[in-house]
């Protein structure tokens, strides 16, 4: 018995000494980690960055393709493919009616100029568009003034008193009268290029287009068969102010 205890506790230390000195994965795993720590560090830190980035950076915006003026555009050109350019803008930023192709406006007349970059919408072109943003009810009346380089002092949206100068003979002293006051210029003609306006050549000379109301349309229609239409320009502020007397100094 003696002897045989001898012979197996040698081979018993042996398996049991042989089977911990054995590496389990677990080992095999911290030891990779050990040597290649500072690679796995670097791959933390850049997938760290990673999701901090995704985080920060903005959501995709919508965009749409519009039409802008490719150059500076005088009021009441017209609209070749030479002043026109596509441009991509985010959808929050485009104006409402804003045209998205380049054959919808070729053609048409501006109402008032643009720079270049600008959109192009209903409101920039002669027509219905004219009247976007007056109050309910306002009306385009074209006017001819007495002076037409009077014109050329005058842009969309400025706005004006419509003085009727009216006078019985040479020696009799002129009348004047304001048929509306303070209503905004929605067209002129250009200074130059008449003939491709939207009236041809020397028809179009002192001819504007002012917003009025009703009763104001009434006084300006047919105005300048009484008399010599004039412009007095004013601002907002001169609203209140606005009266008869001060367009006494226009005359014939």
């Amino acid at each position: 018995m003696k002897t045989l205890g001898q012979q197996t506790a040698p081979t018993y230390q042996g398996q049991y000494q042989g089977a911990a000195l054995q590496p389990t994965w677990r080992h095999r795993i911290m030891r990779l980690v050990r040597r290649r720590r500072r690679f796995i560090a670097a791959l933390l830190l850049c997938a760290a960055t990673a999701v901090a980035v995704q985080q920060l950076a903005p959501a995709p915006v919508d965009t749409v393709v519009i039409v802008v003026a490719a150059r500076d555009l005088a009021g009441g050109a017209m609209l070749g493919a030479a002043d026109l350019a596509l441009q991509r803008l985010p959808q929050d930023a485009v104006p409402a009616a804003a045209f998205r192709s380049q054959d919808s406006v070729a053609g048409r007349q501006l109402s008032g100029p643009l720079r270049k970059g600008q959109v192009l919408t209903d409101a920039a072109l002669l027509g219905s568009g004219l009247l976007i943003g007056t109050p309910t009810g306002s009306q385009a009346v074209p006017i001819r003034l007495a002076d037409a380089a009077t014109v050329a002092l005058i842009n969309p949206g400025q706005l004006v008193n419509v003085v009727l100068s009216t006078s019985t003979g040479l020696d009799q002293t002129a009348v004047n009268q304001v048929l509306a006051e303070a209503v905004p210029v929605l067209w002129k003609p250009p200074v130059t290029g008449l003939s491709q306006d939207l009236l041809p050549g020397k028809e179009a000379d002192g001819l504007v287009v002012v917003a009025a109301t009703g009763d104001q349309a009434v006084k300006l229609a047919g105005a300048s068969a009484r008399g010599k239409l004039f412009l007095v320009l004013v601002t907002p502020a001169d609203q209140s102010r606005a009266t008869t007397p001060s367009a006494e100094g226009v005359g014939p």
